[in-house]
């Protein structure tokens, strides 16, 4: 009985053994597959349609967990020692400092373009051609995202700059009066199921916003009263977007960055409004 009793407690112990190191083997293989693309807010629905694609095309052998937010925050994360391997920034300054500091592998590849525009609440009368005049208002109140912490931000604040030589002192007066109202670390969050930019519009936060062109039409279809009007010539700035690889990444991180460069991932950021970066791997590529 004793011998039996101690086949039993052999077989229990084999049996621990066994689930512990099959445990192991299968969280080993799930890190392995798992990819972490740190991206740009303005990116969430055009990447997050990219990320399913991929996961299609490597027929399940591959899995993307995406984190969303604004690029200089999530620099931050990632120079503290966040694990993102593949890093989408909505400019290219922000993975070019990963690449000074020698936390990329490779070089940043401009994958994407985009375009300022105002979102407007309705009932305020404006065209492109009166912007300039209708920001000026003192009446009138001129949201933007955070700068340093949020591209679209700067981008804005590129835009008071061509301001100034059309009218002089625009620019001090647009800088004094933006209301920095996302982007920002402390900045507020919309209730779960609300866009962004439209919920900012809708809590009469600001009476024009300026945001990327892709965050306007999504904006637009949220809260479909308000407006969205395009940017002068004269003070248009583009928003070129940076791709880069960390160099602690899997393999697997460059078969998601190559993917995105590619022709079949363009597509889906052509849906949304974005253009073609300069790095844009030609079809068959």
């Amino acid at each position: 009985m004793a011998e039996r009793g101690y086949g039993k407690c052999g077989c229990a112990f084999k049996v621990a053994v066994l689930s512990a190191v099959f445990a192991g083997w299968t969280t080993a293989v799930t890190s392995a597959e798992d990819i972490n693309l740190y991206a740009a807010g303005s990116l969430k629905a055009a990447l997050t349609d990219v990320a399913k694609a991929f996961e299609q095309k490597s027929g399940g052998q591959q899995s993307v967990k995406t984190t969303f937010g604004p690029s200089g925050l999530l620099r931050g994360r990632i120079e503290k020692g966040e694990p993102a391997h593949v890093f989408a920034s909505a400019n290219m300054a922000h993975p070019k400092k990963l690449a000074e500091a020698g936390k990329i592998s490779g070089s940043v590849k401009m994958f994407a373009r985009n375009q300022l525009c105002a979102l407007v609440k309705p009932g305020l009368a404006v065209t492109s051609e009166t912007l300039l005049d209708t920001m000026l208002d003192e009446k009138v109140r001129v949201g933007t995202s955070t700068p340093k912490a949020d591209p679209s931000g700067d981008y804005a604040f590129a835009l008071f700059a061509k301001a100034e030589p059309l009218k002089a002192g625009a620019q001090a007066k647009l800088e004094s009066k933006a209301l920095k109202l996302t982007g920002g670390p402390d900045s507020a969050k919309p209730p779960e199921g609300r866009h962004l930019y439209a919920w900012v519009m809708s809590e009469d936060r600001a009476d024009l916003f300026l945001t990327y062109c892709t965050n306007a039409v999504l904006a637009k279809k949220d809260t479909p009263s308000l407006v969205i009007v395009d940017i002068p010539n004269a003070l248009a700035v583009g928003a070129d977007y940076g791709l880069a690889v960390m160099a602690s990444a899997p393999a697997e991180a460059d078969a998601l960055a190559n993917f995105i460069l590619g022709p079949d991932a363009q597509a889906i950021l052509a849906e949304y409004g974005f253009g073609k970066g300069d790095d844009v791997l030609p079809a068959g590529k």
